[in-house]
């Protein structure tokens, strides 16, 4: 493997602290990364969802919910624009309507920081010798979960996810307007 430069010990071109709150791409091995960490960032809010939301009491919702944010730590894996903006927008919106904390706070800044990554990581040249995207690993759960799962799993739910994530937009939109309408009546 080393004589193929195949390792996985690329040197990140920052450190884990600025690749996860203020992202930047020297490299093909970064874009990979980022997409990797987007993904952990969103699954991460998948499982951090469903158990609040099935503490309290509302397990539905906490299925549908971390459903929503896993496809869309697949989509991001994959570098979809749309899923690491949606993503953001429901997340945020939910954090308004029911309030602010500690970890929703970490969370947004962190969903922040995966969708600039993603629409920095659209931007890379993929024309130039150096955008070569470095082989996705299937050595460990981790390889297997985050870097062979979502390249899978993406074009088979990417459509589902559109119309799933459109509908949660308009449900989004008619909390805030009863929201809007309880408190302006």
């Amino acid at each position: 493997m080393q004589t193929l430069d195949l390792t996985k010990s690329t040197p990140r071109s920052e450190s884990r602290l600025k690749s996860l709150f203020w992202p930047s791409i020297q490299s093909a091995s970064d874009v990979d990364y980022l997409g990797t960490q987007g993904y952990w960032v969103c699954a991460l809010t998948a499982v951090v969802s469903l158990v609040f939301l099935i503490a309290a009491g509302h397990p539905i919702a906490a299925v549908f919910t971390s459903l929503f944010y896993y496809l869309g730590g697949v989509g991001v894996r994959e570098r979809s624009q749309y899923a690491a903006t949606v993503v953001l927008i429901l997340y945020v919106s939910d954090t308004v309507l029911v309030g602010f904390s500690i970890v929703r706070i970490l969370l947004t800044a962190l969903l922040l920081s995966n969708t600039r990554a993603t629409w920095i990581a659209s931007e890379w040249k993929p024309e130039s010798s150096e955008a070569v995207l470095p082989p996705r690993f299937n050595e460990t759960w981790t390889d297997k979960f985050a870097d062979i799962f979502p390249m899978w799993l993406w074009p088979k739910v990417r459509v589902a996810f559109y119309v799933f994530s459109a509908c949660l937009l308009v449900l989004s939109a008619i909390g805030w307007m009863v929201l809007f309408k309880r408190h302006g009546a």
